[in-house]
């Protein structure tokens, strides 16, 4: 993952109620429905957090019928630990000493 992917994500995870739907969603896939009533949002506000979520690559959706199902990508979330985890495993190393 380069820098710039995990700068998007961590955008979109920097709102607090965009991690409640993310928090929603990890048990699993849920209809938008379900998300509006569950979080007491109206669907409008809630639409706009979505949006952001799937465009960030933190989230895939489905349409059956007239309502769309949500669900988090796996993956964007383990590259996005992989890319932390590269990011810890540097970030003990010493200055070099000042000339």
């Amino acid at each position: 993952m380069q820098a710039e992917q995990a700068r998007a994500l961590l955008k979109a995870l920097a709102d607090p109620l965009r991690l409640r739907v993310i928090e929603a969603l990890g048990g699993g896939e849920r209809c938008v429905c379900d998300l509006t009533t569950d979080l007491d949002l109206a669907q409008s506000k809630l639409s706009f957090h979505l949006k952001v979520l799937k465009e960030s690559g933190l989230l895939a959706d489905r349409q059956e019928g007239r309502w769309i199902y949500y669900r988090l990508r796996p993956e964007a979330i383990e590259q996005l630990r992989d890319w932390l985890a590269d990011l810890s495993s540097t970030c003990h190393t010493p200055a070099s000493p000042c000339r």
